[in-house]
């Protein structure tokens, strides 16, 4: 049964940062996660919060310096037919694409998929976790096939986003406003692992909401792309992936970005695979040492071990995919 709570249709940016500043107050985006924690009583609301009424949150277009702007308000479904989108960020492209189902592509929103709450089932069932507050991940001992390889530090969730590892890879930024005024987040520093605070997602502070997010003007020879495992394929979250974003010097790999999805808290930041690809071609060789490299410090639980093979075989195949794109 949803609980009561106030409702409040914000018609201009300061009038939902005042509102959201409120004890116990939520953002609704495209509402596709919020009502159903409300519903399951993961948390409660005072009062929540649309910003559909707001226009500068929404639209998708070139800032003066080439770059690209996405309205937090933007449809998932629109990131992924967008056509500069498409043809300059690949990997947002194909990370958008494989966000759910058409439905919830076309009701959800880019800031509402950055900021959703984890699937863990131990946290959206009847449990006193860690990140509920209790001093216990039940996933250790319990169930753990669908949790982390990688960072869990006491709570072994993964984070659920398709999009956030691609923006992470593409070197995006993400703009946030609140009472304090307006301040900018690299992507992938936007979600908080639990070693810092196991009860966070993202660094949001009370009264601050997602804007807007800048993707840096593509460098010459950039590939990029977003790969992700799952159970089911009309739609699922990620039992493993991988976004990529490699610049290319003819053969030879200047610069590489790998964050991999489905298999730990936050988009995870896979430094060992970028190391052994940096100022490499990528032969056969090379990318069977990225791929071992990528799993060398994974930490399965009882019965998630096949997430390792997962992940080598992803980054494997993508790496192979972007040397012949």
């Amino acid at each position: 049964m949803m609980p009561g709570f106030g409702y409040l249709r914000a018609g201009s940016l300061p009038e939902a940062i005042e509102h959201l500043g409120a004890e116990n107050a939520r953002a609704h985006a495209g509402g596709t996660d919020l009502l159903g924690c409300l519903r399951d009583g993961i948390f409660t609301a005072s009062e929540v919060v649309s910003l559909g009424g707001i226009p500068e949150l929404a639209g998708i277009g070139e800032t003066g310096d080439g770059a690209l702007r996405i309205g937090a308000m933007t449809r998932i479904a629109q990131l992924a037919a967008h056509p500069l989108i498409a043809s300059r960020y690949r990997a947002l492209a194909q990370a958008a694409a494989e966000v759910a189902s058409p439905q919830l592509r076309n009701q959800g929103t880019l800031g509402g998929n950055l900021c959703q709450k984890h699937r863990c089932w131990y946290y959206r069932g009847e449990f006193d976790c860690l990140r509920k507050g209790g001093s216990t991940c039940f996933a250790v001992e319990g169930r753990n096939e669908y949790h982390c390889i990688f960072g869990g530090m006491g709570c072994y969730v993964v984070h659920p986003s398709d999009t956030a590892p691609a923006l992470a890879a593409l070197d995006a930024v993400v703009r946030i406003a609140g009472p304090k005024g307006k301040r900018l987040v690299p992507a992938g520093e936007f979600h908080v692992p639990p070693g810092e605070d196991p009860q966070r997602e993202t660094v949001l502070e009370p009264g601050e909401i997602v804007t807007d997010v800048l993707l840096p003007t593509p460098a010459p020879g950039l590939r990029s792309s977003y790969r992700k495992v799952r159970a089911r394929r009309s739609w699922d979250f990620a039992l493993a992936g991988a976004a990529m974003a490699l610049r290319f010097e003819g053969r030879r790999v200047v610069q590489a970005r790998v964050f991999l999805s489905g298999v730990a808290p936050v988009p995870w930041r896979c430094l060992p695979a970028e190391l052994a690809i940096a100022g490499r071609e990528l032969t056969d060789e090379v990318i069977r040492a990225a791929a071992r490299a990528a799993v060398a410090d994974a930490e399965p639980l009882a019965h998630n071990r096949y997430k390792v093979a997962l992940v080598q075989g992803v980054i494997e195949d993508e790496l192979s995919a972007l040397r012949e794109a």
